[in-house]
């Protein structure tokens, strides 16, 4: 995949995660609802988020972008496009601090990262806990369909997809 590592809209600009983010990672991963629907990565320390990011950005199969606001450059949440193992195809995904939840940010963030990799590949997918109904909603939302229940790591995740008409 070509590297993409800036993208605008109207009111947000994506940047690729860097340690500048390192604050602002900690906060995200400690927060109730990343614990809950994404699982604990036992983030304790400001030392263990920058920690995190660099293992990000050394797994070439795994793009995060961090989301902020034009206007201020507060930093609202994340965006991702990855390959993961137990998938046949790549998996866009998203987490916002929840200040930020109800305002359009994550779908505006996330439609962007989808119109942008949709050139490239033929097919993505997203996955989901069955009880977080938020998500649900902005994975629809972008244009995704329920495909399938799956079990990863001992747990039962829901599966949609899109053909992105490559």
């Amino acid at each position: 995949m070509e590297r993409i590592t800036h993208m605008e809209t109207e009111r947000l600009t994506l940047s690729e995660v860097s340690l500048n983010d390192t604050d602002f990672i900690f906060d995200l991963l400690n927060t109730p609802q990343w614990i809950k629907y994404i699982g604990d990565k036992n983030i304790q320390t400001k030392n263990d988020a920058a920690a995190y990011i660099q293992k990000i950005k050394e797994n070439t199969a795994a793009n995060y972008w961090v989301v902020k606001l034009k206007e201020d450059h507060t930093p609202l949440g994340i965006v991702t496009f990855m390959k993961r193992d137990y998938l046949d195809h790549h998996d866009i995904g998203f987490a916002f601090l929840p200040q930020y939840g109800k305002k359009g940010y994550a779908f505006e963030a996330s439609k962007k990262l989808l119109d942008e990799v949709s050139s490239q590949h033929k097919v993505i997918v997203a996955t989901v806990l069955p009880d977080n109904p938020n998500s649900i909603q902005l994975i629809q939302k972008l244009g995704l369909q329920f495909e399938k229940e799956i079990d990863v790591n001992d747990e039962h995740v829901l599966l949609y997809s899109i053909l992105t008409g490559k």
